[in-house]
Order: C-alpha cells, then structure tokens, then sequence
C-alpha cells in the first residue's frame, strides 16, 4: 500500500462520523490488518450498566472495515458474527484487532478480537466482506463512493 493509498484510507476512516462520535482511534493499518481503540465512557453502557453490546460491535466493524478495504479496493460487509466473552469497565480502554483469514477475487473473511488493554479478550467476531470491482482510489488523491 503506497503512502498516498495509506493517506487517502485514513482519511475515508476519520470521515466515518459514527466512529469518530464514539471516540474510536486508529492504531495500525496495513492490507488484510488493522487495530482501533475505544475507551468505555459513561455513556455507553446500556440498562444493566455494562458497556453496551453495540459499542463493541462497531469498534470490531472499524477495524474490520479498514482491515479489508486497505488492500485499495472498495470492500462492504456481507455479513458479522459476534461473541462476547467478558465484560469490561467503565473507564477502560478496548482495542479490536480485525486479521485476514481467507482473501478470494471477490470476497474476504476476517477474524476480530477486542481486548482490553490488559489483554483480557472481551469478543470474537467473523466477517466476510464483499469486494467490489471498484478501486478505493479513483485517481490518486479522491476516494470512490460506494454505489
């Protein structure tokens, strides 16, 4: 992935204004990888006063999302699986890491772990995404949209 390709996947992830709500910040990226972070505020718990299944949900679907659309070509959910294993707390720091299982000429299956920063694994999701024909990139410096 050149600089510019890297540049522009940054850029097309900071535009995802839910994500960019929540707080979640991108770690690391690279074709087939990517790790996020979230912190757990007080504001997304749900009524039992646990950090809310949804928020977990889309730090894993960020990571997933840059992970599978880092190879420069547009690459959209098909489908998501998750198991959540242990809670964490208020206050504490999650990391989701989205890893390459299987890569095909039209599809991507991927695997994602969040932990906590102590490494406490909190979930597990699979994800197939689907790839389009269509670059990420369309000319260098502007990303396609997804039609």
């Amino acid at each position: 992935m050149s600089q510019t390709e890297r540049a522009a996947l940054a850029a097309f992830m900071r535009g995802d204004k839910f994500a960019a709500r929540l707080g979640i910040e991108l770690l690391e990226m690279r074709p087939g990888y990517a790790r996020a972070a979230l912190t757990v505020e007080p504001h997304m718990v749900n009524g039992h006063n646990l950090p809310h299944g949804g928020a977990i949900f889309t730090l894993a679907d960020f990571a997933f999302a840059v992970a599978c659309n880092a190879h420069g070509r547009t690459a959209v959910a098909l489908s998501m699986d998750i198991h959540f294993l242990s809670v964490a707390a208020v206050g504490e720091k999650l990391i989701a890491e989205a890893a390459e299982e299987n890569l095909s000429r039209r599809t991507g299956l991927y695997r994602m772990t969040v932990t906590t920063e102590a490494g406490q694994k909190i979930a597990e999701l699979h994800g197939m995404a689907y790839r389009k024909k269509t670059p990420l990139m369309a000319d260098g410096k502007t990303l396609t949209r997804i039609k």
